[in-house]
């Protein structure tokens, strides 16, 4: 109970969701504050929670439920300076965007981004490609991103390769030439293992007062003890999560049949004809640039779709920047928090239901295959690979020809 009103989040989040993307600006500003002042006391924190605006939105918005309405059709009051921006220049957020790609960095559990190029950098960047705009517009523009001001902080893994920002560039470049001709651009990754059982999961879910969900007091690490492996594929393209449950060792071949599951149960209903496929993977694990068993199963899998497949892997120490962690796994965390993770069952219902305003749609199976780790690759598999490196740093960057 909140202020005397029975609090059902459940069927407040339902209907934000169905409705959200049918709504302009405004109606979701004040969508937002309509439900906030329903739920009273805390509602302003569990409705921002939800559709992800701003409590200073929300709060906005409650402000202007009390006014006067405007004119039908409009956003905003005369005189507001970003929508006149943008209606103006409509392309300046595309190249903003593009400025950004490439220097966005966040915590892939954190839906907050920031960049590492200043107001004034981005602005003489943008005024370079003719737009009109100075620094604390940028500022705004960015905060409507969903960007915000970061201190620093120790998170860096050691030290950086010299070529990192090349290689960054060198996948943005790679991935949007392939977006552009329709080809299906995926990012890849294995989400940490997870136990399975009646464990604390991290995280809070909303529940009648004083009833949280009992769970074992401790969850110390047992071979005996399941556990749950995602191997996570976000096709980059259409915003569309595949993830493939192990039960037993996160190895190559696991890891290549994940991709060929995507393929089968997704890839293969919105790609009829692709000439060739781009995967973005982490440098290390079972998809990592040293892995030569990755390699053979990579041609194999070239082989069975008739394409080529294009594979770039980020450099050491960047996982974090790999696009299925915060397109997919950010929201897989966020809708099972505070969910013990029973049995595998639960486990592929929950991210199953995982989705997010954007549109993201999931698919989740369980793999009972088992899979043996410490498989070697002789000499003579490895050279009849038909393996064509690129020029540039060709242990990241290579093509696997079908044949």
């Amino acid at each position: 109970m909140i202020w005397g009103v029975t609090l059902d989040i459940g069927s407040v989040e339902r209907k934000i969701h169905n409705i959200w993307p049918h709504l302009n600006e405004r109606q979701r500003r004040l969508l937002a504050a309509a439900e906030a002042v329903e739920l009273g006391h805390g509602g302003i924190t569990a409705i921002s929670e939800i559709c992800g605006l701003s409590r200073v939105t929300i709060t906005k918005g409650i402000k202007e439920l009390d006014e006067d309405p405007i004119e039908a059709g409009k956003l905003r009051k005369p005189g507001s300076g970003r929508p006149q921006l943008l209606s103006n220049d409509p392309e300046i957020m595309d190249d903003l965007l593009y400025i950004l790609e490439d220097s966005t960095r966040g915590d892939p559990e954190n839906l907050i981004c920031w960049t590492s190029k200043s107001t004034r950098n981005i602005a003489k960047e943008l005024c370079r490609k003719g737009h009109k705009i100075s620094y604390f517009k940028v500022r705004h523009l960015l905060l409507d991103l969903g960007y915000s001001l970061q201190s620093n902080r120790k998170v860096l893994e050691g030290k950086q390769h010299e070529d990192r920002d090349d290689q960054f560039k060198f996948i943005n470049e790679l991935c949007k030439k392939a977006l552009n001709e329709g080809q299906p651009v995926l990012s890849v990754d294995t989400k940490k293992k997870e136990l399975v059982g009646n464990h604390k999961n991290p995280g809070q879910q909303w529940r009648e007062k004083s009833n949280p969900i009992k769970v074992n007091v401790h969850d110390f690490p047992d071979p005996d003890t399941p556990k749950a492996i995602p191997y996570g594929i976000y096709d980059i393209g259409r915003d569309k999560g595949y993830v493939n449950l192990g039960i037993n060792h996160d190895t190559s071949t696991f890891a290549v049949n994940s991709i060929s599951g995507w393929w089968t149960y997704q890839g293969s209903k919105f790609y009829r004809n692709p000439k060739y496929l781009v995967i973005t993977a982490d440098g290390g694990g079972s998809n990592g640039y040293r892995t030569k068993l990755w390699k053979v199963e990579i041609q194999a899998l070239a082989n069975k779709l008739g394409i080529p497949i294009h594979v770039s892997h980020f450099p050491p120490g960047t996982s974090k920047w790999n696009k299925v962690e915060h397109r997919l796994f950010s929201f897989i965390s966020s809708n099972w928090k505070g969910e013990p993770l029973k049995d595998y069952e639960t486990i592929v219902n929950l991210i199953s239901h995982t989705a997010s305003i954007s549109g993201l749609k999931v698919i989740c199976r369980l793999d009972r295959r088992k899979y043996k780790p410490g498989i070697k690759v002789s000499p003579d598999q490895f050279v009849a690979l038909n393996l064509e490196p690129n020029k540039f740093h060709g242990e990241w960057n290579y093509i696997l020809h079908n044949v």
